[in-house]
């Protein structure tokens, strides 16, 4: 057990190697870690919040707009397979499967048949409806999960929603709503923010460096749902001020003070945008300029083609921006918003555009801001707990174990070296709780040494010669040294998944810190003490 042969010794040095190479950079200042050669790691310590300073934002998620939204999404359908029922000519108009009273109940859809005696063509229609599917394929062919179920009484149908296609689709909808929040706050990928859920509904964000939470809020909370609707017109303004419209047609503000009537049905959404930018109209106006995906670009160019001397509105969170008349045909997939604002609101909507709309609504629970010097001061108590435990324990193991203590210490450095670059090499956030987490580790790599260190006194008087005693102590230390790291690392998988932010963080570095301190309180200390041995040739061992 004693004996290293060369290609332990090699792994043993290319390990603290690598823990010295990826620690480095953070002891180098910002232009000699720029211009470090491209084989050579150059991250630093990601810091948390808590220890840089920013904003921490707790976001409740309205989740049930989506369940609504998706409700609306099956009347829809419904709408859309009547009329293509009814325009049919390849049979007679009473063997037609038509729907009427379309409407929303609850969490259900109901759509009654025109004519009672055609309920299973009626029942086709709509099966296709109920076998969507959520979280994998269709369930009648195995795997995922029934969103929508069929049932039917007399000549009404019923489409409802299942508890788990709700659940799915809320998770999705936070999902989404995460990765829009990510491109609006760090549409670059360099404020390492960190967004993580919270139970079933709500976000938290935290930016580090910002010291703005308002101007977070504003950038985050604007829903950005854009979307283009046919205008209802020749409506009397009696019609419209006594609400006597027809179903899924809204009276929509607009941004000149007047009010129009639109189709709620969706031409194009948002969601088929592939780009956004500002650019500027023949006027010199500034005006976003906008690009649809190919299947928003058929649907947009179909509407306009049909729809030449109409007028069509574009909707911006509740709010007509404009309804420009369509003169021709607009094919190309392209177009313009004017009536935006300034240059300052182009250049804003057109990054909340192209980072895409807002899946749910928002709403602020808390806000907490930590200044950069409640940050340092942070860092510099914490480091100064870190230091103190390190001191103590480095002074504790040479009173107790004299050179066996000066091996132990080799191996503590060498560990909080290799911890310092693994999170700086993953980019882990080190936090507050972080640092306690090494400091714990700290005692846990020094307790394993000193496990193997009294056992190799207890056998040294037993009587057992310098290799047998040290051979001995290891190899009985081990089984209790593993047992105790593999429950505290169990216990800090748990926290882990678990736990949320700072709980999290220190969950990392004390599971980095278990198995960094494995390798260097038996592994390392093991190989020094044994060179030590082989070279001195104690006849009793010094600890």
């Amino acid at each position: 057990m004693l004996n290293f042969p060369r290609w332990k010794v090699i792994m043993i040095a290319l390990v603290c190697l690598f823990g010295i190479t990826t620690a480095l950079p953070n002891f180098l200042p910002e232009n000699t870690r720029n211009n470090l050669p491209d084989f050579l790691p150059d991250q630093t310590l990601s810091l948390g919040l808590d220890l840089r300073g920013g904003v921490n934002l707790l976001f409740a998620a309205q989740t049930d707009d989506v369940v609504r939204a998706r409700l609306n999404n099956i009347a829809d359908q419904i709408r859309d397979l009547s009329r293509e029922e009814g325009r049919r000519r390849d049979i007679p108009r009473e063997q037609r499967a038509t729907f009427t009273g379309v409407k929303i109940v609850g969490e259900t859809v109901q759509a009654t048949l025109r004519n009672p005696d055609l309920t299973e063509r009626g029942r086709e229609l709509l099966l296709p409806l109920s076998q969507s599917t959520v979280g994998g394929i269709n369930p009648v062919l195995g795997g995922g999960v029934q969103e929508v179920t069929l049932d039917r009484e007399g000549p009404t149908f019923t489409l409802a929603l299942t508890d788990q296609g709700i659940e799915i689709q809320k998770r999705d909808a936070i999902s989404r709503a995460m990765e829009v929040i990510r491109k609006r706050v760090d549409p670059d990928g360099t404020k390492e923010i960190t967004l993580q859920p919270q139970g079933s509904d709500r976000i938290i964000l935290e930016v580090p460096g910002a010291s703005d939470p308002d101007e977070i809020i504003r950038l985050v909370g604007r829903t950005a749902k854009l979307s283009f609707h046919d205008v209802i017109t020749g409506l009397s303004q009696d019609d419209i001020a006594n609400g006597r419209l027809r179903p899924r047609q809204k009276v929509m503000p607009t941004r000149d003070g007047t009010s129009i009537v639109i189709s709620e049905r969706v031409i194009v959404s948002g969601e088929d945008l592939t780009d956004a930018k500002p650019s500027y109209d023949q006027g010199g106006q500034p005006v976003v300029s906008f690009t649809f995906n190919l299947a928003g670009a058929k649907r947009f160019g179909s509407h306009t083609a049909n729809n030449v001397g109409r007028p069509f509105a574009i909707v911006l969170d509740d709010l007509v921006i404009s309804y420009p008349t369509i003169n021709s045909p607009i094919l190309g997939g392209s177009g313009i918003i004017t009536g935006v604002g300034d240059l300052a609101e182009v250049n804003e909507l057109s990054t909340l555009l192209k980072a895409g709309a807002l899946p749910v609504d928002l709403t602020v629970l808390s806000r907490r801001t930590i200044g950069p010097g409640v940050g340092a001061d942070n860092i510099e108590s914490g480091s100064m707990a870190a230091v103190v435990g390190f001191v103590a324990v480095i002074l504790y193991m040479i009173a107790s174990y004299g050179r066996f203590g000066l091996a132990a210490n080799v191996a503590l450095i060498t560990n909080l070296v290799l911890i310092t670059g693994v999170l700086s090499l993953f980019q882990a956030t080190l936090t507050l709780p972080g640092i306690a987490g090494v400091v714990l580790t700290i005692g846990m790599a020094v307790d394993a040494n000193v496990l193997i260190f009294e056992r190799i006194r207890e056998e040294q008087r037993a009587g057992a010669k310098p290799f047998q005693a040290m051979e001995r102590g290891y190899g009985q230390a081990l089984s209790t040294i593993l047992d105790a790291n593999i429950t505290t690392f169990i216990a800090a998988a748990v926290l882990y998944f678990l736990g949320t932010g700072p709980v999290q963080g220190f969950a990392v570095t004390l599971a980095i810190g278990i198995l960094t301190s494995m390798f260097t309180a038996v592994v390392l200390t093991r190989y020094i003490l044994s060179s030590w041995l082989k070279r001195a040739r104690w006849a009793k061992l010094p600890v």
